[in-house]
């Protein structure tokens, strides 16, 4: 540690990591959490990113600072541009439970459509043989790669339709629709006619059944008297939409 360290509360990155506790605090005067804000955002080194994407991670009161604060977090660390900024990105999307849809907007400032979704799909491999208690996370990364026409998607995704969360069972289902992958047909048949599957799963299941345009032939009797309008199965043994 230099001379004008000592003076400055350590090294850059020393004196990042001090002020994290400034940044994550919910009360007291804001103005102590934006300075700290400020001073992360002038720096210019990966671990000041770091300490900046922790304050995605909490609210404060009232709302219109806490959105102000955050907008002004988010253009600070997309000033940090690619090189700085990303691999602390990635990593906060790795390791946090919060604030994916933040993390997710930056790369997508950062990144071209094709990265964003590969860390999306790295990060739901890692979720996929991990155990979080909140499912929000799961949704907010299959919903972002729903629509998204790339073969790595759904090998990603299948995994999720195991989920014990009915939601990102849903949202699984939505993100497979569009994919006519083969792997995926007898697991959304068996998640549709499972006994214990709620009966919102079991419609977002017929209706990716009917999009990806998989054959149910083999568990027609299974599947007729769980459909609902205006879902039918035709004479191939396929889920359409009456007309």
């Amino acid at each position: 540690m230099g001379l004008f360290d000592i003076f400055t509360g350590g090294s850059g990155p020393e004196k990042a990591l001090k002020l994290k506790p400034k940044v994550t605090q919910k009360y007291g005067d804001p103005a102590t959490r934006q300075k700290a804000i400020q001073e992360l955002g002038e720096m210019k080194f990966p671990e000041a990113v770091s300490v900046l994407l922790a304050r995605f991670t909490i609210t404060v009161d009232p709302l219109t600072t806490d959105a102000d604060e955050k907008e002004h977090t988010f253009e600070l660390v997309k000033a940090f541009g690619k090189d700085a900024a990303v691999p602390p990105i990635v990593e906060f999307l790795s390791k946090t439970e919060q604030a994916t849809s933040w993390a997710l907007r930056l790369l997508g400032e950062l990144l071209s459509e094709e990265d964003v979704t590969g860390a999306c799909v790295n990060a739901l491999q890692h979720l996929s043989t991990t155990y979080t208690k909140n499912p929000e996370k799961k949704v907010v990364l299959l919903h972002h790669i729903t629509g998204r026409e790339d073969a790595r998607v759904p090998p990603a995704v299948l995994p999720f339709l195991e989920d014990m969360s009915d939601d990102v069972k849903i949202a699984a289902l939505k993100a497979l629709a569009s994919f006519k992958y083969e792997p995926a047909r007898e697991p959304m048949l068996k998640l549709l006619t499972a006994d214990e599957t709620a009966r919102r799963v079991q419609t977002s299941a017929i209706a990716a059944l009917a999009d990806a345009g998989f054959s149910v032939a083999s568990h027609r009797t299974q599947v007729e008297p769980l459909l609902v309008e205006p879902f039918v199965v035709d004479k191939d043994g396929r889920i359409q939409r009456k007309t």
